[in-house]
């Protein structure tokens, strides 16, 4: 039988690409675990930059809707779309309107990072490692969920955008941008490379464990490469970059292998200057590829996974009441969360509304926080995966209450 030649130059290059396929930084956070761990597949969608939540979820009528009348003349959202008697959604986010309509998306509206930070880098890094106010946290808070779990895997957390501080030393972190990025391996020296490397990654210690967790790795991505992906239900993804990075994620959760974490970035929310025509502009934009993205996303998923699925939308901070001289908004406290899947009360904003008077709003300026982000995540973890050791997930956080966002496993 013939056997394939290979020269060292061939072999160390396919080393190179195999262990740059896991270590390169461009995906979204996925992870593995116990294929009969009865929780969800949670998915973190990050919009980096802050975005406006008064005109995503702008208030709709009474004195509310007067004063964010009058604090933004030229860029107020109108023509939207009802959820409720006190708040509608923006127009771009019109594929998204069936799914809270069929209460599987809710929204949480004046929440946010309870800690006096205008800051992109402070508020994203507080936010992700789960301790507002301590940047020298050893660890993000999903990897103390995963940590709880005891998840023990080939993949246990996958990166699609860079290793985020919500994945800090979680050390079997696999950064992948696209499946087709394990597919650098030299036709005809497959078999080969991989055989020897076997055998050179045989022993105990961590550069072997790595390089043997590297191997099977890409033994469960590179089927993904052999033929063109069909999304279900006639699901269709735009090629903006927040639809691939979803569409990869919804390529690996149905691998059935477990996936337990998936983190999303989308940056471009910092909108200090033309934020708005009225109804479009540029964070319609922004909005409209959110709201496709995971529309498709949810309906290629809709065939059986979306029952153990939960998706979380959140930024860093929300922008100013008064929009700026530039037709823009500033750095702002109060935001809004969205949520979906299957064990989502939706149909439901949730938080309690503080008002937009002067004397209401965070500074005279801003939105002001009612729920701490650490309480809708907290009640996630409680009652959809599986960990309700959220003084370990969250250290110094005490939940106050319950809101109800979520239905218990």
């Amino acid at each position: 039988m013939p056997t394939t030649k290979f020269t060292r130059r061939n072999f160390l290059q396919g080393c190179s690409y195999a262990i740059a396929a896991l270590a390169g930084a461009r995906l979204s956070n996925v992870a593995f675990a116990k294929q009969d761990d009865p929780s969800d597949t949670l998915v973190v969608v990050f919009l980096r930059g802050g975005w406006d939540a008064l005109n995503v979820i702008p208030p709709i009528e009474g004195d509310d809707r007067g004063f964010y009348e009058t604090a933004r003349p030229d860029i107020k959202i109108s023509n939207l779309l009802s959820l409720n008697d006190q708040f509608g959604m923006h127009p771009a986010l019109a594929p998204l309107q069936s799914l809270y309509q069929d209460g599987k998306m809710a929204v949480i509206h004046a929440v946010g990072l309870n800690y006096d930070t205008r800051s992109h880098f402070d508020a994203m890094e507080y936010i992700e490692l789960g301790t507002p106010g301590a940047k020298n946290t050893a660890s993000g808070w999903i990897t103390r969920y995963l940590q709880g779990q005891g998840v023990a895997s080939i993949l246990p957390a996958l990166s699609t955008a860079g290793a985020p501080s919500s994945l800090l030393n979680f050390t079997p972190t696999v950064n992948l941008n696209d499946p087709a990025d394990f597919s650098q391996w030299d036709n005809g020296l497959v078999l080969s490379q991989q055989n020897a490397l076997r055998q050179m990654y045989s022993g105990d210690t961590l550069l072997h464990r790595a390089g043997a967790r590297t191997l099977d790795s890409l033994g469960i991505v590179s089927p993904l490469v052999e033929q063109e992906y069909q999304p279900s239900n006639g699901a269709s993804y735009n090629n903006d970059e927040l639809s691939q990075q979803l569409k990869t994620v919804a390529r690996m959760i149905k691998l059935d292998a477990g996936l337990r974490v998936a983190t999303v970035d989308y940056g471009g929310w910092d909108t200090h200057e033309y934020e708005t025509d009225g109804n479009g502009g540029y964070i319609a934009e922004l909005l409209g590829n959110l709201a496709n993205g995971l529309a498709n996303f949810y309906l290629d998923l809709d065939s059986g996974y979306t029952d153990r699925l939960s998706v979380v939308v959140i930024s860093e901070f929300g922008r100013r009441l008064v929009q700026n001289e530039a037709y823009g908004t500033d750095h702002g406290h109060g935001s809004v969360m969205l949520t979906l899947g299957g064990g989502v009360n939706g149909g439901q904003v949730f938080g309690a509304w503080p008002g937009l008077h002067n004397d209401q709003l965070y500074d005279h300026a801003d939105l002001a926080i009612t729920t701490d982000y650490r309480q809708v995540l907290s009640e996630l973890l409680a009652r959809r995966l599986g960990n309700t050791d959220i003084a370990t997930v969250f250290p110094g956080y005490n939940p106050s209450g319950d809101l109800g966002i979520y239905r218990t496993v």
